[in-house]
């Protein structure tokens, strides 16, 4: 046993976080869950107008559109106002889209979410020039995911799982496709898989001359189904039943199309692979003949992208890689055309950085080297050939955004140590910058780009500042536990108020501790942790090997036994800290919601006693139940890895589970399905293993709505202090 020593990774943090806060107010659950502690993080939907020096963003009724000057702040147009359009038959509305020519503004309101990502709205047609509202379409169904013609003159949408196409020109729709079907065919849109891995909803592309429109089919037909029973306060409940294909089972087919507006024709684009293959984005280039298609092979460790011709189906491999583990599909959202090549976030050294390859597929040069990785490609300002990006560079824990001209010159843009997150103009003459570190709400603040000179602050969350400077709390401190394996684990803690190092306190972890995730960072959160701690319980999280911001190695060392290192280091963490003289080892507990859920079953079950109690929030319990994209890009089949599968379920392990245990999930779980609860609960009860465990009803994954939040966090709470 090396033991555990502290490291000032963040100096600034450390030495603010040395005494309690010096107001005297204690600390509410109540306040915590209503949020009122949540730091404002967003302007109006602030974005960038195609001149680079305005941008628009609604006012806080949500009833007009307003151009500001990205210079001076000042509004300079009112693009759209409720109150004041011809025809308007609606006072507020939800979001809005503006054509390339800002002739045209679509805006929906009535917006009902589907799953994460994807909701249908009621869109309306804005005519600038006319000052005159009209609904998109007829149809009494709501549409999704439009996008408008290059040219501003149409827009596509899907309706009914049907793609349709608005010409304002003419005030006319055409019908693109026939075939769309619930739970059957798809058009334009994506499945509920695609949707929660892939983090996209819409598969659909204009070409630069207008003349195209790529979309992709899905048929999920062959997908098995999942049947959600829905409560819904009816004598005879219902069920919610969709497509979710569980690791090993059928995936969606998935095919490439091109409609053409002139001739109304649809042609297949046949790709040269096999059916199992995904394509989770699609995009022309700069040129009408190229449009990129991004694929990977089912097991995800091999991404290809092609140039397919939308009107002679002819394809070009252009760019290949292949990974030992796995391609992370995040990247491919780094991948921006330009005239002169396209860039890409690659970790083929080693760590994520950004290379920069010809319009053929030919690397020309790594533009960013290093031990750490970077964390975002922004983009790239064509005429000068400047690069903006944000990277882990000073500490896995800190973001800071830069730039590196085409000589090779890097500029750190953001001089403040915490994390930094920075939005630019059309033009990158100006950016957005939203800053925070550990104690400090975020900030808001314009900058002028050439140097980072700061022009004004847009938020300084003042009011939540004051707030929290009415409260009696720890700060956060950040420091690292060193392993028996010999790993150096990046953590945080919040003490008891009033701490006492000749006191022994007990300890509750809590930690994510999923591929690539990060819950060790220097940014503002203020949660269940300093309830917690107000009333006697030390607060620790700590950041396990297969976590972020720690180079490929780090990340990707979990590979085909997800959930045995993770728990390994959850364990051994706690250990190390139980040797604190502070600490009462006897006391420990673990918690986590969804994998952090699941590795809190596998550390009460691996760790022999280590743990007095924990929580598990709609946990997986055994990835065979969770879907294909997801587990099978970190464990392969459950026909390829099956003792993976075995060493690393829960339901497995469920005899050996030591500690008491609260098991929580909500009934409508459409990620983690309940059946992963009543699957392990039966798996306890078998093994005559006691716990405790609550279902909410008709509750998502998220588990809130109403007194939920506040009674959850309640049920925790008490637990933990029944318990430690």
């Amino acid at each position: 046993m090396k033991g555990l020593r502290l490291c000032l990774l963040l100096s600034l943090v450390m030495v603010g976080s040395l005494s309690a806060q010096n107001g005297s107010k204690q600390v509410s659950l109540k306040d915590i869950t209503d949020g009122k502690f949540r730091q404002v993080s967003a302007i109006g939907d602030m974005r960038s107008m195609p001149d680079g020096e305005h941008y628009t963003a609604m006012n806080s009724e949500r009833s007009m559109i307003i151009k500001y000057s990205y210079r001076t702040g000042n509004p300079v147009d009112t693009l759209f106002n409720a109150k004041t359009a011809r025809e308007c038959t609606f006072k507020d509305f939800e979001g809005y889209m503006i054509s390339s020519t800002g002739h045209r503004i679509l805006v929906w309101r009535d917006s009902e979410p589907i799953y994460r990502r994807s909701s249908k709205a009621v869109i309306y047609d804005y005519d600038v020039r006319r000052n005159f509202v009209k609904p998109l379409t007829e149809s009494a169904s709501k549409q999704m995911i439009p996008i408008f013609s290059p040219d501003g003159r149409m827009c596509a949408y899907v309706r009914d799982n049907n793609i349709w196409i608005k010409k304002f020109d003419f005030d006319t729709e055409t019908q693109v496709t026939k075939d769309g079907e619930l739970n059957k065919i798809l058009n334009g849109t994506t499945d509920w898989v695609y949707e929660e891995e892939f983090a996209v909803t819409n598969l659909m592309a204009w070409s630069p001359d207008n003349e195209y429109l790529a979309f992709v089919k899905t048929n999920e037909t062959e997908v098995p189904q999942y049947h959600m029973q829905m409560f819904n306060n009816e004598l005879y409940p219902g069920f919610y039943t969709y497509k979710y294909p569980k690791a090993g089972e059928k995936n969606s087919v998935v095919t490439l199309h091109s409609y053409s507006v002139s001739t109304k024709d649809i042609k297949e684009l046949k790709l040269p692979v096999n059916e199992e293959t995904y394509i989770p984005r699609i995009t022309f280039t700069t040129k009408a003949d190229q449009l990129a298609v991004m694929t990977l092979n089912r097991t995800q460790n091999v991404f290809n992208m092609y140039y397919a011709n939308p009107k002679s189906g002819v394809f070009r491999l252009v760019l290949r890689e292949e990974n030992k583990a796995y391609v992370d599909s995040e990247y491919l959202s780094s991948i921006q055309f330009f005239e002169t090549g396209f860039t890409y976030l690659s970790e083929q050294d080693g760590y994520a950085h950004i290379y920069l390859y010809s319009p053929t597929g030919v690397m020309q040069r790594q533009v960013t080297k290093g031990n750490w990785d970077v964390t975002r490609f922004i983009g790239m300002d064509e005429a000068t050939k400047t690069i903006y990006y944000q990277s882990a560079e000073e500490s896995p824990l800190r973001r800071s955004v830069y730039k590196i001209d085409a000589k090779g010159i890097k500029t750190k843009l953001t001089p403040l140590s915490g994390t930094n997150s920075a939005d630019f103009s059309a033009n990158f003459a100006y950016y957005v910058n939203k800053y925070s570190n550990a104690n400090t709400p975020m900030q808001i603040s314009v900058h002028e780009a050439k140097k980072g000179t700061t022009l004004r602050v847009l938020q300084d969350n003042k009011a939540l500042k004051n707030r929290l400077a009415e409260l009696s709390y720890a700060k956060k401190e950040f420091f690292t536990i060193q392993t028996e394996s010999g790993y150096e684990l990046n953590a945080w803690r919040v003490k008891p108020v009033d701490f006492d190092e000749n006191k022994k306190y007990p300890v509750l972890m809590v930690q994510y501790s999923g591929p690539a995730s990060q819950e060790v960072t220097d940014s503002y959160g203020f949660d269940w942790e300093y309830y917690l701690a107000a009333r006697g319980i030390m607060v620790v999280s700590v950041d396990g090997r297969g976590t972020g911001a720690r180079g490929e190695g780090f990340r990707k060392c979990t590979y085909m036994k997800m959930g045995l290192l993770e728990s390994q280091d959850q364990v051994e963490a706690a250990r190390a800290l139980g040797k604190l003289s502070y600490v009462d080892k006897n006391r420990i507990a673990i918690w986590g919601w969804s994998f952090g859920g699941y590795n809190t079953l596998m550390s009460m079950s691996t760790g022999n006693g280590t743990f007095k109690a924990g929580i598990a929030v709609a946990p997986p319990t055994d990835w065979k139940y969770y879907d294909t994209i997801y587990t099978e890009r970190f464990m392969r089949t459950p026909k390829e890895n099956f003792e993976g599968y075995a060493a690393t379920s829960p339901i497995k392990l469920a005899d050996k589970l030591q500690g008491k245990l609260l098991l929580i999930h909500g009934s409508a779980d459409d990620n983690v399905h309940v059946q992963n609860s009543m699957e392990y609960a039966e798996a306890l009860v078998q093994a005559n293993k006691q716990f405790d465990m609550h279902i909410y009803k008709d509750k998502n994954h998220s588990i809130y709505g109403g007194n939920t939040r506040f009674h959850l966090y309640t049920k925790m709470s008490e637990f933990l202090f029944n318990n430690l």
